[in-house]
């Protein structure tokens, strides 16, 4: 990865944050519930699931919202 790519450096990074977003939630439900709110749809899924759903923008309005 090019150093003078911003872009790039930062989707690895947010690559990086929900693959550990991911195992953190795999064993809580309070987290499960707050990516719920937030509008991720990650309930009853596996832990790889929930890294490549939160990898992209949420797919329903956030409940706070």
């Amino acid at each position: 990865m090019d150093e003078d790519d911003p872009q790039g450096r930062l989707s690895k990074v947010n690559g990086l944050l929900a693959e550990w977003a991911a195992r953190s939630a795999a064993d809580s439900d309070a987290l499960i519930e707050r990516f719920e709110t937030m509008g991720y749809e990650v309930r009853g899924k596996s832990e790889d699931e929930i890294a490549e759903i939160l990898k992209n923008p949420p797919t329903r309005r956030s409940a706070s919202a």
